[in-house]
């Protein structure tokens, strides 16, 4: 087998790229980077094992040095012949960012990205499957306190609060319109959030959130609502088996915590409480004081105001982060984060666990204590600029 991989110097993406190098059966896996230089690539892709100090084959692992925005991309894949001979292709590039000022780039690399891909794959003799890593969430708004079943999506008709997710949903309708259903394998991991193994997560995406919920001490949203999060090392493991697995049943999965492992705001903050016990308390207050902590953010909070009965969280954002416009682009940043967890979703993962041999993915509120001790060391400023 000879695999396409894009996205492996992002986070799920890196993780996956070391685990398909562990497969015996994979021959090569060529990796679409970024870069000016051939051996600019392999340095980007030498870093990805050099992390966690994985066994890099230069001559397994191959960098095809071209830039998903480029509108050449097709053809230049297709005049590649080094890499003709791909027999599957692994779709995990993504602008993932929440943020609207980016949702222009969001649908050049999510949806035109991704059917530049589709058209070389019809180039390709050899070729077997296309796995393309999409959403969970991409069932939109509508679903509300429920469990989310793999048929429940896509649905045109959704109703999306980013652009990305609505840009993930898009993506699969593009494959189901241009490739046979046989050669397709979609897989919808949930939340992403930090790594299970003892060490640095490869990435602090997502968990930028929690630092800054840790910070923030008070929280708007709903302590008992439903979140399905698991750790990447969970996701490469169950995407790397569904990817080597022989007749599935079915060629959509949700790669998730499922209900029997989903955690909730209080749960994981809970646990992280203890290891930072001199800041106030956790308290959680209806998501209705989202705009009035962001009137207090610009000054413009009355006297009255009834946020003003948390004074001592006010006062000690004031004296932790100094200034107040900076707390203003942390809540920007932040809320639709707020908007997503009342949402109170979980991804059914039956067919995940009944069709592979995996285990159950662990609870946040299990794992999280590993990446406790990293909180502190994460930029939420940054975080909260490119949500």
């Amino acid at each position: 087998m000879n695999v396409f991989l894009t996205g492996a110097t992002g986070f799920l993406g890196g993780e996956l790229l070391v685990s398909l190098a562990k497969e015996k059966d994979i021959k090569q896996i060529y990796c679409l980077v970024r870069a000016k230089t051939e051996d600019e690539g392999r340095k980007r892709v030498e870093k990805i094992f050099n992390l966690h100090k994985d066994h890099y084959s230069v001559d397994r692992i191959i960098p095809v040095v071209e830039d998903l925005l480029d509108d050449n991309l097709t053809q230049k894949l297709a005049d590649n012949k080094r890499i003709s001979d791909t027999n599957v292709i692994i779709h995990s590039a993504a602008n993932t960012s929440f943020s609207r000022i980016y949702d222009t780039l969001i649908e050049k690399t999510n949806i035109q990205g991704l059917k530049k891909i589709i058209d070389w794959s019809k180039t390709l003799k050899h070729f077997d499957k296309f796995t393309y890593i999409g959403t969970a969430t991409i069932c939109g708004t509508g679903f509300k306190d429920k469990i989310v079943y793999e048929t429940d999506s896509p649905d045109m008709n959704s109703q999306h609060f980013v652009k990305y997710t609505y840009s993930k949903m898009m993506g699969e309708f593009m494959l189901r319109e241009n490739l046979p259903q046989e050669k397709l394998l979609i897989l919808r991991p949930s939340i992403i959030m930090g790594d299970s193994r003892p060490w640095v997560p490869r990435s602090y995406v997502i968990l930028w959130t929690l630092a800054s919920l840790n910070l923030l001490r008070l929280i708007p949203v709903d302590k008992d609502s439903k979140l399905d999060i698991i750790p990447v090392d969970y996701a490469s493991e169950a995407i790397t088996k569904l990817v080597m697995a022989k007749n599935l049943k079915y060629n959509t999965y949700h790669v998730s915590s499922g209900t029997d492992s989903f955690t909730t705001p209080l749960r994981t903050t809970t646990v992280i409480s203890k290891y930072y016990n001199d800041r106030p308390d956790f308290k959680f207050i209806d998501r209705s004081f989202v705009k009035q902590m962001k009137f207090w953010a610009s000054g413009r909070l009355a006297t009255d105001n009834e946020l003003n009965n948390y004074k001592n969280y006010l006062d000690y954002w004031e004296k932790t982060m100094g200034d107040k416009s900076k707390i203003k682009i942390l809540f920007a940043g932040l809320e639709p984060y707020f908007e997503f967890i009342e949402l109170s979703q979980i991804f059914d993962n039956s067919r995940l666990l009944s069709d592979i041999d995996i285990k159950q993915s662990p609870p946040t509120h299990d794992y999280v204590k590993i990446c406790a001790k990293y909180l502190d060391n994460i930029d939420i400023f940054e975080g909260a600029l490119d949500p």
